[in-house]
């Protein structure tokens, strides 16, 4: 229930407990004169009279023109006591005042009244259940707020109503305490302090009469449990007049889905111990036979061919009766209807008991009403972002017949474009006609922006910073803007990036990086040496199909090595063998991704993949290229459990002319052709260092949570420290179970993982006995200050230190994180 219609439901409530208007005084009006009047004539009224003037006493606030606007008297009329009654009553209806009293002067009416108090402050403490807004804002629906006119009785009213709710919370301990202090000037101030209590918790569930199946069995998926180790989270044993309610539709819907035409649910008891702690909830069920089914029928305007719809029906003679299964089919046959046009279909099945033999005729009805045509899609809720941006996401398109498919279709790539929470659609029957229909998109904004920052401490390096500004919808135009600076003891970084998605109405993409990096890996935990690199890259993407897309990125690049007397043998020698150390390179990638997901941020189904080929063209100081393929898939195990598998692969080489270059082992002695015991040769032969791939930690793509960023893969070893080198094959998998049930919220999900990966020196030497693996538990939540992930990873399959040639093990970290804050 959104917070919106709560505010309502709290509103209608408050009103309903105050509906009752106060009564009306039915005391003579009239002050009678000293002197006894003479004997009136049968049927005339002694006290009545022509009012020659009026005069108001007792007004403070309210000025004499509103009370003239309710008194039903005017100078000139007679007034009597009828008309006396009937003037007091329309005062007192107005809520202004709380005594009324007409008097007579002569011939002028004196109305004398007392003004109810003004309220000057309302202050509500205590409330928990119950936000503080939802409740301010449902009381001033109803006029009990600050400035308003102050009425006890309907203060009354509502702390009874406020118990009323509580107690539906199964917050049977909740005191209420109104008080009203008051002020000079004919003011108030209105205190209403709560004490929630805690709810009544859940001690016992009985179920009586069920003979087929166990308690256990039926209440599994019941919003209320008898207390149970989770329930501190959860709080499933907290009782709940609603969940109870709701509760009780799911066992008439446990049998009715296994067969049982007859049952009934008899009785349900809720029993409260005296100190109003504890619930006792029983009920009574019988459960009857089991029903088979005995024949199908489709009847009714089928539309398309009756033998087309038969098919659709997955009920078979000999089945047993499942409403679920009835609801099913009808809703498959229904959306198939509603993809040519008819959107408002209807397909009723009827069924026909027969206790003779317990069997079941089920007819299903089709009824499929006007073909339906739309006239127009309206946006809501996108404070931000442009119209344009929706309207060239949707597939159902004005002017066209109506198709769920469409429309469902368009709906998933709202989502998907991540500048919204939630996204909501509606149809709306156009007013006058029968055959066309307003289709309705109502959106949620969320955060597009983001300033991202991450924070880390070694031992090597200390404190690291970075910063990004991205806004993936930059002056909601759809289009997306990254500024980044990295300053940490190891890096410089400063990036600029655009992308245009619709370039071109055909969606053609159309973007551009700018870049350059100063970074010392000597502390970044890998081969020292050092770079400084830059690049300007143009890229395109094209949308081939509604899921499929081919992209080209080309741009030129330049890198500086930087070599230190620590910087492993390997790396120097392949500098020596290019015979320089700057790298220009001009490089292509051209890549195709296919993705099938429902959300950009929370997946539930779906699939991604990901192929790129990166070449450094002939040309460059050294030519290799790089392949990579990302695969990931959601299987919904069910509305509480989801399966993500996923593998990330990498490989890279070299092609053209290898360089090669003799070099001597010793600096000590000189080295010549004839002395060639110390002469050996290097060469540029397989993918440079500098481009190979690394695996291990959170966030990289090279993912195996448990160990530390970038550690896995070949080491090599310099007479003093093991530093990783990076390898030239890199493979990763995750199998992963994600619960997106245990946060009530959309943007919160736990997830059980299995990860396992390594990174190898070329092909030649994979070994699957030396793949990492690690299992654990992770949380993704998409925070207001930006996406956080946090894991806690045990690692499985390690490497130990190898104490003769003093190679270290693994290096391991079990809890990981990331956080990014949002604009």
């Amino acid at each position: 229930m959104t917070r919106h219609l709560s505010r309502r439901l709290l509103a209608l409530a408050l009103a309903s407990a105050i509906a009752a208007p106060a009564a009306a005084q039915t005391a003579n009006p009239f002050a009678l004169p000293q002197a006894e009047p003479a004997p009136a004539p049968t049927g005339v009224d002694p006290a009545a009279f022509v009012v020659s003037d009026i005069r108001i006493e007792g007004l403070q606030r309210i000025s004499a023109g509103t009370v003239f606007t309710y008194l039903p008297v005017e100078r000139g009329d007679r007034l009597d006591s009828a008309l006396g009654a009937d003037a007091i009553r329309a005062l007192y209806n107005t809520g202004f005042f709380e005594d009324v009293r007409l008097d007579r002067q002569g011939d002028i009416l004196v109305v004398t009244v007392v003004e109810r108090p003004a309220i000057n402050k309302l202050t509500i403490t205590g409330n928990k259940d119950i936000k503080t807004e939802d409740l301010t804002k449902g009381l001033k629906d109803i006029g009990l707020a600050e400035g308003e006119t102050f009425d006890r009785l309907s203060l009354d009213r509502v702390t009874q109503e406020l118990n009323r709710q509580y107690n539906n919370r199964g917050k049977y301990n909740v005191v209420i305490t109104p008080t009203v202090s008051r002020l000079d000037r004919n003011r108030v101030d209105v205190q209403i302090a709560i004490k929630e209590g805690k709810a009544a918790k859940i001690r016992h569930i009985n179920l009586v009469g069920n003979d087929a199946f166990a308690d256990d069995l039926i209440t599994e998926d019941w919003e209320s449990r008898e207390n149970n180790w989770l329930s501190w989270y959860r709080r499933d044993d907290q009782y709940s007049r609603e969940k109870l309610s709701g509760d009780m539709e799911k066992l008439t819907s446990w049998y009715l889905d296994r067969g049982y035409v007859d049952f009934s649910l008899d009785s349900t008891q809720v029993s409260i111990s005296p100190d109003k702690r504890d619930m006792f909830i029983s009920a009574g069920l019988t459960e009857g036979e089991q029903y088979k089914i005995a024949k199908v029928q489709v009847t009714g305007d089928t539309v398309l061919p009756k033998e087309d719809i038969e098919k659709m029906i997955p009920v078979k003679e000999g089945q047993l009766f499942s409403r679920r299964v009835l609801e099913f089919t009808s809703d498959g046959i229904v959306s198939a209807l509603a993809n040519i046009g008819y959107a408002f279909a209807q397909v009723n099945p009827l069924p026909e008991v027969h206790a003779d033999n317990n069997t079941v005729d089920i007819n299903f009805q089709v009824v499929p009403g006007p073909r339906v045509n739309v006239r127009k899609i309206v946006f809501k809720g996108n404070t931000r972002t442009a119209d344009e941006v929706l309207r060239r996401e949707m597939r159902q398109f004005e002017g066209a017949w109506y198709s769920q498919a469409a429309v469902d279709r368009s709906k998933v790539r709202l989502q998907r474009l991540g500048y919204f929470e939630t996204v909501e659609v509606e149809n709306v029957a156009v007013p006058g006609t029968d055959d066309q229909v307003d289709v309705t998109y109502t959106v949620k904004e969320t955060t597009s922006g983001s300033f991202m920052f991450g924070v880390g401490y070694s031992q090597l390096s200390g404190v690291n910073l970075s910063v990004q500004l991205q806004e993936n919808n930059f002056l909601g135009s759809g289009n997306r803007v990254s500024v980044a600076a990295q300053q940490s003891s190891y890096q410089k970084r400063y990036d600029f990036s655009f992308s245009n998605p619709y370039f071109t109405d055909e969606g053609l993409t159309l973007g551009y990086n700018l870049w350059w990096r100063e970074f010392d890996y000597s502390d970044y935990g890998v081969a020292n040496y050092t770079t400084n690199s830059g690049a300007g890259q143009v890229f395109l993407g094209l949308p081939i199909t509604e899921y499929d897309t081919v992209s080209s990125m080309i741009g030129i690049d330049t890198n500086e090595i930087l070599l230190s007397a620590s910087t492993p043998i390997s790396i120097q020698d392949y500098i020596d063998a290019v015979g320089q150390n700057t790298f220009h390179a001009w490089r292509w990638q051209l890549g195709y991704s296919r993705d099938t997901r429902n959300d950009y941020f929370m997946p539930s189904r779906g699939s991604y993949h990901r192929s790129t080929l990166e070449i450094a063209m002939p040309g460059s100081t050294v030519e290799y290229w790089k392949a990579e393929y990302t695969y990931s898939r959601y299987f919904p195990l069910n509305p509480s459990l989801i399966l993500l598998t996923a593998v990330n692969i990498g490989y890279g080489d070299s092609y053209g002319d290898i360089k090669y270059r003799d070099l001597c082992i010793d600096m000590t002695v000189t080295c010549t052709p004839e002395n060639d015991d110390f002469l050996y040769t290097a060469n540029s032969d397989g993918l440079p260092f500098f481009e190979r791939f690394y695996a291990g930690g959170i966030s990289s793509s090279g993912r195996v949570r448990g160990f530390v960023d970038n550690s896995l893969g070949p080491h090599e070893f310099n007479g003093f420290t093991s530093q990783p080198i990076g390898g030239a094959l890199k493979t990763v998998g995750t199998v992963e179970l994600v619960f997106p049930k245990l946060f009530d919220s959309p943007a919160a999900r736990v997830s059980a993982f299995f990860d396992v990966g390594n990174v190898y020196a070329d092909w030649d030497t994979f070994d699957a006995a030396e793949l990492r693996a690690s299992a654990g538990i992770a949380l993704l939540w998409r925070s207001p200050m930006g996406p956080l992930s946090i894991s806690y990873a045990l690692p499985l399959r390690t490497m130990d230190a190898d104490p003769l040639t003093r190679f270290p093990g693994d290096d391991t970290e079990r809890l990981q994180f990331t956080f990014g804050g949002s604009f």
